[in-house]
């Protein structure tokens, strides 16, 4: 049988998924799961792609809050946009997660959803990671998406469960990973119903619905989904709640946790990432049966061969 997760090495984390994945497919096992119950859930920033040295939520609502401003100047002396408008690292971090999406939230109030997408398609098409040099599209994880088709040729149904604004992932989900947008459950702006020019929309508004992120994620997929998962995988402390809750649940379970350790390759980070730290989790792995998965170790390659940013890789600390 061909190897179906290539550019994962041997090690412990690739043999216990093999290992999981065989015993709820075997029909005649005791660990038997039927198709319908076989859910995968993934964060997405650090988990799907590079969210270094901030999400890729941040500079898209940078740009858009660029454009606001220069319909409203007055954005550029009123925090915290002024912070994200002068690049000001130290208040933007300060901010946090949530942080972000409330400037994105009010850079994007007004647009109908469908203006949305289309703005959002137009930027991922040309918008390239400030150190990596690529398209930010193109960092997805390989490692990562072959897992993705795995569990799915394997009967399961995969969802991303992410912190990030749930209408910019669903934008590329598709294309990036093979999930389509209802199988997106992201953080997300209040609408309101309008008609314009004959024509029924849904218009944002510059106001917070859901941020899901923590104990949200899995209140969020109790409300999208309707069964608890029985495998997830994350990278942060912002996951450790929908980590837990599929881990903790009744028959076989597995939770996956991401450690960026490969400063060669991508970047190294855990508990020094302000906006989003890795501390609990992975001090408590065991405790909480986590299944450690080192980028360094674990990944024979990160990135697909044609994008790989190899020398912006080798001189991105300059």
């Amino acid at each position: 049988m061909s190897d179906q997760l290539p550019n994962w090495n041997d090690c412990a984390a690739k043999s216990a998924i093999l290992d999981f994945v065989a015993r709820v497919t075997n029909e005649n096992g005791p660990d038997f799961v039927p198709p319908t119950e076989r859910i995968a859930t993934f964060d997405n920033d650090g988990t799907l792609w590079c969210e270094q040295p901030l999400q890729v939520q941040f500079f898209f609502g940078r740009e858009r809050l660029r454009i606001a401003a220069e319909k409203d100047p007055t954005l550029k002396e009123r925090q915290p946009f002024k912070a994200f408008l002068e690049h000001d690292m130290e208040t933007i971090k300060s901010l946090g997660m949530e942080g972000f999406f409330e400037v994105a939230a009010f850079a994007h109030a007004g647009m109908t959803e469908d203006a949305f997408i289309e703005v959002a398609r137009q930027w991922l098409a040309t918008a390239r990671h400030p150190k990596l040099g690529c398209l930010f599209k193109e960092l997805t994880y390989l490692p990562q998406i072959e897992l993705l088709r795995f569990l799915r040729a394997n009967g399961f149904k995969t969802f991303i469960v992410s912190g990030g604004g749930i209408d910019l992932i669903r934008t590329l989900a598709e294309e990036a990973y093979g999930i389509p947008p209802e199988q997106v459950i992201g953080s997300s702006v209040r609408t309101r119903f309008e008609i314009r020019e004959g024509r029924s929309e849904l218009v944002k508004l510059a106001a917070i619905d859901t941020f899901d992120d923590r104990n949200v994620k899995p209140q969020n997929i109790g409300l999208h989904i309707g069964r608890r998962p029985i495998i997830a995988f994350g990278n942060s402390d912002g996951d450790l709640a929908m980590l837990r809750y599929v881990r903790t649940g009744r028959g076989p379970r597995m939770a996956l946790l991401l450690h960026h350790d490969d400063e060669a390759r991508e970047f190294a980070y855990d508990r020094n990432f302000q906006v989003s730290p890795l501390a609990d989790a992975l001090d408590k792995a065991d405790q909480y049966g986590l299944t450690v998965v080192s980028m360094k170790r674990d990944w024979r390659a990160i990135f697909e061969a044609s994008t790989r940013p190899a020398a912006a890789l080798a001189g991105k600390a300059g």
